[in-house]
């Protein structure tokens, strides 16, 4: 009699071999099935329709903004800085002594007229007395017309002389204030170049005065473009990421071409910014032309291949089937999370915004639901 054990050892061997048949005709009807060449099954993508909507033409350029309240502080007098009252950073009020540069030639020049003026003004005085000496006698017959005339004369080249003088001695005194230079108006003192103990010209930038208040953006256009400026054209200023930060228009168009790089000067005032911004700081700046009806397609939905720009359409429909075609496409600039379409796709055409990676051209599709 055969034992349990013995029993197992057959049946699980019979059931090994049924497997291994089982196997044997799947591999088999697997093989009739790819040798009948049926059609792969449809990859089920997301389909959205192509639409038109406005787009706005513009071009971006560099721009440099401009402080419209800042200044540079030069001298208006030449001499040797003896006194420095503030460090760059300190916010100062209107009037504020900024630095003081050596007076003392212009004080002696001061101080030599005025005593000039005192010596012309005791002539002057003298010249009146004897003035009215010679009318008296004139009068009683003393002397001549000739006298009188002579004397006449005296005085009233003494008061001319005199107030000639006066004149320049004014002068030198307003021209001793320019020896101490304050802050035309309120504001943020910027670098200091300068140092107690040089000599400074006219010509020498002193400092800078930032005052908090509005900009203007500088932007170059290329004289290509410079018949499509106008007044009052929206400008927007864009971030790194091409996010617009804020919205002017142009306020000026320069009646002339920078002949050094073929550009006319645009400038856009901008006020009421939220995010910093600082004098002769870069920044890009969109020109909108106008606005067009144009297409757009998802950025998800494009590929880009040695620079090619690439997207599937479903084509077919109604009683075909639908099949994923790639098309080149040539696009423009990126709104929000869409490309702008120039050439490539039309409104009404069905892309495929995802599965992109699993189909190649010519596969058949079907609508995620």
């Amino acid at each position: 009699m055969q034992s349990v054990p013995f029993r197992k050892r057959v049946l699980a061997a019979a059931l090994l071999a049924i497997g291994v048949a089982a196997v044997g005709c799947g591999k088999r009807e697997g093989l009739s099935v790819q040798a009948a060449g049926g059609p792969p099954p449809a990859m089920a993508v997301t389909i959205k329709v192509a639409r038109a909507a406005p787009v706005d033409e513009s071009s971006e350029y560099v721009a440099t903004l401009k402080s419209r309240n800042s200044t540079t502080i030069n001298p208006q007098v030449e001499g040797q800085v003896t006194h420095i009252y503030v460090k760059s950073g300190d916010k100062v009020a209107a009037g504020a002594p900024l630095m003081q540069i050596d007076p003392l030639k212009q004080q002696a020049t001061v101080g030599s007229q005025e005593a000039t003026r005192a010596a012309k003004l005791a002539g002057l005085r003298y010249a009146e007395q004897q003035l009215q000496r010679s009318k008296n006698l004139y009068a009683a017959g003393v002397i001549s017309k000739q006298t009188l005339d002579q004397d006449q004369s005296a005085y009233d080249a003494a008061s001319a002389e005199l107030k000639a003088l006066e004149a320049q001695v004014s002068e030198q005194r307003v021209q001793l204030r320019y020896y101490l230079v304050s802050a035309p108006a309120d504001g943020t003192v910027g670098d200091i170049p300068v140092h107690v103990g040089d000599r400074v010209s006219l010509l020498t930038a002193l400092t800078t005065l930032d005052m908090p208040g509005n900009f203007e953006a500088y932007i170059d256009v290329p004289v290509e473009r410079a018949a499509n400026l106008a007044l009052g054209k929206t400008v927007r200023i864009v971030d790194a990421k091409g996010m617009v930060v804020l919205n002017s228009r142009i306020s000026f168009i320069s009646p002339q071409i920078n002949e050094a790089t073929q550009s006319v000067l645009v400038k856009a005032r901008i006020s009421g910014s939220k995010v910093v911004l600082r004098t002769e700081q870069f920044a890009r700046a969109r020109i909108i032309w106008g606005t067009r009806n144009a297409v757009t397609v998802p950025v998800l939905a494009v590929s880009r291949i040695n620079g090619q720009f690439f997207a599937f359409v479903a084509e077919g429909g109604d009683a075909k089937p639908l099949i994923a075609r790639q098309r080149q496409l040539k696009v423009g600039e990126i709104l929000g999370n869409d490309y702008v379409v120039l050439e490539g796709i039309k409104e009404g055409d069905r892309i495929i915004v995802s599965g992109t990676q699993f189909i190649a051209d010519g596969l058949p599709v079907t609508p995620q639901s």
